[in-house]
């Protein structure tokens, strides 16, 4: 079974894909729009607004992702794909360049080592003490002795 998340998706996409006129419809293959529908959440209800601009409505970054490859693939001109090629690589390489600056390896050796600096200040710090006993618990003791307990 497909992800939940893509299959809101699809619900989305479908409901997206009413209000496109039927020539620009008839672009995208059936296959395309029986997969939608046999892998739609169908107990998931999205509505569409059609006098609100698309970029202002509330759909998934997933919807989106897939209305843009639907958009490429069958509504673009060589031009127009061009540059969403180029911005859908510039976008992958800038989430690259985060994920490379939050997990790179001297980073992450850089915090081990402060982490074993601090467990050193605190080894160096950290004092034994001696625990003496009051005087209750010692004669309490010293009756027991005597009395073989």
């Amino acid at each position: 079974m497909i992800n939940n998340i893509y299959a809101k998706a699809y619900t989305e996409v479908l409901e997206i894909l009413k209000y496109f006129p039927e020539e620009e419809y008839k672009k995208i293959p059936v296959e395309k729009i029986n997969f939608y529908k046999s892998n739609m959440d169908k107990d998931y209800q999205f509505t569409i607004n059609p006098e609100i601009d698309l970029a202002n409505q509330n759909i998934s970054k997933e919807a989106n992702a897939i209305i843009v490859s639907l958009y490429r693939d069958y509504y673009a001109t060589e031009e127009q794909k061009v540059k969403i090629n180029e911005i859908l690589d510039l976008n992958q390489k800038k989430e690259e360049l985060e994920k490379r600056k939050q997990y790179h390896p001297d980073n992450i050796f850089k915090n081990k080592q402060q982490v074993n600096k601090d467990t050193e200040n605190l080894n160096t710090t950290t004092q034994l003490v001696e625990y003496k006993e009051n005087f209750f618990v010692r004669f309490k003791k010293f009756i027991f002795k005597l009395l073989h307990i």
